[in-house]
């Protein structure tokens, strides 16, 4: 709690970062660091389950971060997003719903990583050959090399497509119940994710090979994909009011939260900032109950008046400080 300014957001980014390895705001390390210094350091302690956890993220100017948990250092600091669960909500977040498809796709991804840790790698290795075949086919269109050297490239992507394709179908059948259900308590009817893609083959992009080669991309593929997040057939991107599109994006986290709690027998941590400013009452109240039994959540609010119930725990927001009000 605290005034527009104090530094509610920092302490949220910070949690995020010491349970995550990376920011939610930018992926740039340089502007996590306190504006002229050359360092940072976030150290959290706690409990994760019934076993006791401390970690410890340490950033550098122009040095790649580093992280330990619970005393053993980590090869990369991202690799904290497989040992623990945060979920975050910030109003730049209403993307998920209002932004263009690749928002939507990058969503999924991320909840796949979370919901299948195994199946995580999939969109980078699928990135990773489709900037490949893409580097061929420029190099087919200046004359540079032949579409043989092309073809490894193309099977890797309709391989790698199709399994990504796959993971997300998987992803979205998961989701989609429990993010129903939490949308009809906040107020939207029938809500529902939808992702009709079919996987690439090789017989297809060979198909469009020349056009492909003109345009020096992969014109077919996941990476074009679009996910629908509707409520009965309204596609809320564009026949969503702002109020249906925040509740669908809360709701969206919700849901995940409860199905990562149901699969791993631990909720995430949650991090809620200014969802309550433009909610009414009724759906203030609808959210805060369905936060998950037995896992923390933290929201930030300007006052205590907000809140619609008694919250476990009130920490006071200054500027450099933050303490127990």
């Amino acid at each position: 709690m605290g005034p527009n300014g104090a530094g509610k957001t920092n302490l949220l980014e910070s949690l995020h970062l010491g349970t995550q390895g990376f920011s939610p705001r930018t992926r740039s390390d340089a502007q996590v660091i306190r504006f002229g210094e050359d360092a940072g350091r976030v150290a959290l302690a706690g409990e994760h389950g019934d076993a006791p956890v401390e970690v410890e993220v340490t950033l550098r100017a122009r040095q790649p971060k580093r992280a330990r948990l619970n005393g053993a250092a980590l090869p990369a600091a991202e690799q904290l997003r497989t040992r623990l669960a945060t979920l975050v909500f910030t109003p730049d977040r209403l993307a998920v719903v209002k932004g263009g498809p690749a928002v939507r796709r990058a969503y999924v991804d991320r909840a796949l990583g979370r919901l299948a840790p195994a199946r995580a790698s999939l969109p980078v290795e699928y990135g990773a050959a489709l900037g490949q075949r893409n580097a061929a086919l420029r190099r087919i269109a200046l004359g540079l090399s032949s579409r043989e050297a092309l073809a490894p490239w193309t099977e890797r992507v309709a391989s790698l497509g199709a399994e990504l394709v796959a993971a997300r179908l998987d992803a979205v059948r998961l989701l989609t119940p429990a993010f129903a259900d939490r949308a009809e308590e906040l107020g939207v009817a029938e809500a529902k994710l939808e992702y009709a893609a079919e996987p690439p083959t090789v017989e297809a992009l060979e198909t469009r090979e020349r056009r492909d080669v003109e345009r020096g991309s992969t014109g077919l593929g996941p990476h074009l994909d679009e996910i629908g997040v509707l409520s009965g057939p309204r596609d809320l991107r564009s026949f969503g009011s702002q109020g249906e599109q925040r509740v669908a994006v809360l709701a969206l986290l919700l849901g995940e939260a409860d199905v990562l709690a149901e699969r791993s027998g631990r909720p995430p941590l949650l991090l809620l900032d200014d969802v309550l400013s433009e909610l009414d009452v009724t759906r203030r109240e609808a959210l805060l109950r369905r936060l998950p039994a037995g896992g923390q959540a933290l929201v930030t609010t300007t006052s205590r008046e907000q809140l619609p119930v008694e919250p476990a725990q009130v920490v006071a927001v200054s500027p450099g400080e933050a303490k127990a009000a």
